[in-house]
């Protein structure tokens, strides 16, 4: 930060017009994460390489006014269309921990309903290297007809990685090189998943008995470290094989506890047994103990296959599944079957009836089903006849066929449902079959039930009776539009009374409901049906429910309330309220849309309401009728709007448009507060001066007197004859104006987080940070660092490197100025110079080195040492400067390097970079560094200011007079020499 000796100045204000409304436009995406590299591709796309578990931070920046909104949405890739995560709308997106499936192109889309949206997109390549996996096959040939076998070994080293790894075989300590070995073959298979190399091994040699390493590397891109896996192949080398305790599948019953034990019959290296289930993880009881799986008190949830695999990386995994079955029956139902070839739905004597009889159960195929008539077993005869499995029913249906009916076969008829050594209660169903207790159903809806009317949000009762008919079946609902479900989700319903129960009735749930007889638990005949309609009764429905009305004062006003819906449709009141008081008017026509006409006047503005009634309830529009202007609307986009003052201040250009200016009488002013903690710091009224706003078009006020770099709030407000408007609120905060990506006459003070474009060196060994008095750790070593920055304001901010530990002498830390792309490195006299300089502050007992160098883009990056300092420098910031003359893109980097112990920060502040040499006031600046005064005329002068003689110099450089004193204090010497001369001052001091 600059450090400036400055009279008290006033605050200047400013008020200026320009054009506002416009569409996003010139979206830019730009970044402040853990970035490794960000590049753009051949199709001008920027990439974003960033490390798998980094946290991504991606900022949209547009341009629109009114101010955009921004959205995020996220593709797989350039051929999809579809969107893979939810859109977030902000404009920073923050992924914390980023993981591979998330890497893929963004999308920053911003709208402000003016014109077409901009939409800017980034590819973010996540970049990881997994731990490699190793594992060993082994083939036995016969050659040269069977007078001995080969052995060959390969070695197959298997990884996930981007960007792809590179593989280094080894042997041992011993890199192995095919050119050097003619018993080893290096190749990558075809049809892999993932990257492969495998290492052959021919004809087995006793020396290829040994530790073999793969490891893999990426480079160090993004600084992923190497990784790497080792096997130790012996003549024992063999792959796992195992064997289970228990059959493929196992039957139990619920409660039992169930115990596998998958035994390893074979395998070295030792396999390694792991066991897991599908579908779903193993279950919370489960307990493995080496290689058995023990599952306590099994329920039917704990049903599925088990699989047990056994692993040593040789060969392939051994892997043996149990199915897990655990028995369950419910829900016994029977049918009633008359003789389907004649087509009856009755009981006759001398034709066929079939009774059958269905449980869901698990296993299906294990339930036996047992026949009973009149309590007494059924067996196979001439007229009756048992099907185990009715191939004309549901699978896993028993029937009882009766043949040619007698009255000898009209009796009860008992099914019953078991396992066979199971403790699963029986399940059992009787039918009783007589003339007079079978008879076809009878479905009816009870009279004024075909529609029923309720009030949305009530409770709803449908009715659907068998009034006739042995046995009566259970009563099945749906919607009769195919394609609607019932209000549980479901297609159908059971009812068993034949009663639908509805709560909380919504209008959606409006519409005609299906009644039908279920095909079981009666006769098995054609379906009965019926319908019953549901009718949702719901007051009006208006248009608008708020509306927002402006006008001028004296001028009429319409207000209009539309119903758009209503269920019954006959309204049956309506009235208008002004604040909550009804207002007298005749009763208006129910059938006309209800409108309400006056004169705004300054006494009636106000809250308008229009309550609009049916027999259900009462709905209303609402007006806030007013002839307040509407708010201000801040302007988002102001260039470069943050200026420098003098004194360690700032000035901001505040921006906006006025909203419909016209819709309400004339605006003539604004109120304006700037608040800091809640605080009002300024609250002025800003005179337009007879010039009113006009749509879309841009006011500007500039605020000065503000302090780096702190932020405000301002609120603003329009103001008329009559009333002045709500205020609307925004944060300005002071921004480093930097241009980038050229050189600027400004001093980088690193107030922003922006730090003006400086990055960090990724391939350091640790970071600068930056910091001031306020965020300073109070445990920190007191001997070294600055204790505030360069202006000496607790606020200012600075880059520091801490030394103390992780930290060990040697550590290096890199800041990178942004790259200044130059146009031409070439001026009439050559090589276009620029002025570094920067203060520093090196304070400390344990100070290590700072070196300033320029790096020069090119094929090969270049750095070339253009400053250094070392060792404690005293307790003061100091000033340095160079010229550099670069011969291309360029960058300016400083390396903090650590030195013997913890009391060795180095910090700076206030760099700046500027086209042409470095000016000469820079060397008076510098003379209390050097104890020399470079000018044309010097005399040393004696000068009474402070009750005493004060030794300084006196110096003429050019047009421009000096002064320098070691004890001098400014704030004195300015009074003094304004009074006695007319001439400007420059000071310098040994600080």
């Amino acid at each position: 930060m600059g450090l400036f000796w400055i009279l008290l100045l006033s605050r200047v204000y400013a008020l200026a017009w320009g054009q506002g409304v416009y569409a996003p436009a010139n979206a830019q995406i730009v970044h402040s994460g853990a970035a490794c590299n960000v590049k753009d591709d051949n199709m001008s796309e920027r990439i974003y390489t960033i490390k798998e578990g980094d946290t991504l931070v991606l900022q949209c920046i547009v341009k629109g006014h009114p101010r955009p909104q921004v959205r995020w949405t996220k593709t797989a890739g350039s051929a999809s269309d579809k969107f893979q995560e939810t859109s977030i709308y902000n404009e920073t997106l923050r992924i914390e921990g980023i993981q591979r499936v998330q890497g893929g192109r963004y999308y920053c889309k911003a709208d402000n309903g003016v014109g077409v949206a901009a939409i800017k997109s980034i590819r973010v390549d996540v970049q990881y290297l997994d731990i490699p996996v190793l594992t060993v096959h082994q083939t036995i040939s016969d050659v040269r007809g069977s007078y001995y076998q080969e052995k060959t070994v390969f070695l197959r080293c298997t990884v996930n990685s981007n960007p792809p790894a590179r593989f280094i075989w080894k042997r041992g300590d011993m890199l192995i090189e095919q050119s050097k070995d003619n018993g080893v073959d290096i190749y990558e298979p075809l049809y892999t998943q993932g990257e492969t190399k495998v290492l052959k091994l021919k004809n087995l040699r006793p020396k290829d008995f040994a530790d073999y390493t793969c490891q893999v590397s990426v480079r160090n891109v993004c600084n992923i470290k190497d990784k790497s896996v080792t096997f130790r192949l012996t003549n024992a080398t063999s792959p796992p094989m195992i064997r289970l305790s228990v059959n493929d599948t196992v039957v139990v019953d619920p409660g039992q506890d169930v115990r596998i034990t998958c035994e390893v019959t074979a395998g070295f290296p030792p396999p390694t047994v792991t066991w897991s289930r599908y579908p779903g993880p193993l279950p919370l009881s489960a307990q493995v103990r080496g290689e058995t799986l023990i599952l306590r008190a099994v329920t039917p949830a704990d049903a599925g296959f088990y699989n047990c695999t056994a692993v040593n990386n040789v060969g392939n995994p051994a892997r043996k599944n149990v199915n897990l079955i655990v028995r369950t029956m419910s829900n016994l139902t029977f049918q009633i079957t008359p003789d389907s070839n004649k087509d009856s739905e009755t009981i006759q004597m001398g034709r066929d009836l079939k009774l059958s009889c269905h449980v869901d159960a698990t296993p299906q195929d294990k339930v036996n089903y047992t026949w009973y008539k009149n309590g007494a077993p059924v067996f196979n005869s001439d007229s009756l006849i048992l099907l185990r499995s009715d191939p004309d029913m549901a699978p896993g249906t028993s029937s009882l066929e009766i043949v040619d009916m007698k009255f000898r076969d009209l009796a009860t008829y008992s099914c019953m449902a078991s396992f066979s050594g199971s403790t699963v209660r029986e399940l059992r169903v009787d039918v009783n079959i007589s003339q007079n207790s079978v008879s076809p159903p009878v479905l009816s809806v009870p009279p004024g039930g075909q529609v029923v009317s309720v009030r949305e949000g009530g409770n709803a009762e449908l009715v659907c009776l068998v009034v006739d008919g042995k046995p009566r079946p259970p009563i099945l609902w749906s919607r009769t539009e195919k394609d609607l479900l019932m209000p549980s989700g479901k297609p159908t319903v059971e009812t068993p009374d034949g009663r639908l129960r509805l709560k909380n009735v919504s209008r959606d749930m409006m519409g005609a409901y299906r009644c039908q007889t279920a095909p079981y638990n009666g006769l098995n005949i054609k379906r009965r049906e019926a319908q019953v309609q549901l009718n949702v009764q719901y007051p009006p429905i208006l248009d608008p429910v708020f509306q927002d009305v402006r006008s001028r004062n004296y001028q009429m006003v319409t207000l209009r309330c539309t119903v758009l819906r209503s269920n019954p449709p006959r309204l049956t009141d309506i009235r208008w309220f002004r604040n909550g008081d009804f207002i007298r008017m005749p009763m208006p026509d129910l059938k006309e849309t209800p409108e309400l006409k006056f004169k705004l006047e300054p006494t009636n503005n106000g809250s308008y309401e229009c309550r609009v009634s049916n027999t259900v309830g009462t709905s209303a529009c609402t007006f806030n009728v007013s002839a307040q202007p509407y708010n201000a609307e801040f302007y988002f986009d102001t260039p470069n709007p943050v200026r420098i003052l003098k004194g360690n201040n700032y000035s901001y250009n505040l921006q906006w448009t006025q909203k419909d200016p016209d819709a309400t009488d004339r605006i003539i002013g604004y109120w304006i507060n700037v608040r800091k903690n809640k605080q009002n710091l300024l609250s002025k009224q800003i005179d337009l001066k007879g010039k009113a706003p006009e749509k879309g078009v841009l006011m500007s006020y500039t605020v000065s007197d503000l302090k780096i770099p702190l932020s405000y709030e301002v609120r603003l407000a329009p103001i008329t004859t009559y009333s002045t408007g709500d205020y609307v609120s925004r944060i300005i905060q002071y921004s480093e104006p930097y241009t980038y990506p050229r050189p600027s006459d400004h001093v980088c003070g690193f107030e922003d987080e922006r730090i003006c474009g400086f990055s960090q060196d990724r391939s350091d060994i640790f970071d600068w940070t930056r910091q001031n008095h306020l965020t300073q750790n109070p445990k920190r070593s007191a001997n070294t660092g600055p204790d505030t920055d360069r202006s000496g304001t607790k606020e200012g901010y600075y880059m520091y490197i801490e030394a103390s530990r992780p930290r060990t002498q040697g550590d290096k830390a890199l800041l990178l100025s942004p790259l200044f792309n130059i146009t031409s490195s070439k001026g009439p006299k050559g090589r276009v110079p620029y002025c570094v300089s920067f203060y520093y502050h090196m304070k400390g007992k344990h100070i290590g080195t700072l070196n300033v160098y320029l790096r020069v883009r090119s094929i090969a990056s270049v750095d070339r040492a253009m400053w250094t300092k070392s060792g404690h420098q005293g307790p003061d910031w100091k000033k340095a400067f160079f010229d550099v003359t670069p011969s291309g893109p360029f960058q300016i980097v400083f390396e903090g390097i650590r030195g013997s112990g913890f009391e060795g920060d180095i910090a700076i502040d206030d760099v700046s970079i500027t086209r042409g040499e470095c000016k000469q006031q820079n060397t008076v600046a510098n003379a209390g560094k050097t104890g020399k005064i470079f000018c044309d005329f010097c005399v040393e002068i004696y000068l009474y200011i402070t009750k005493k003689h004060t030794k300084a110099t006196f110096g003429i450089r050019g047009l421009v007079i000096f002064i320098h004193s070691e004890k001098l204090q400014m704030r004195q010497a300015i009074p003094f020499f304004k009074k006695m001369y007319s001439f400007d001052i420059i000071f310098s001091r040994n600080k």
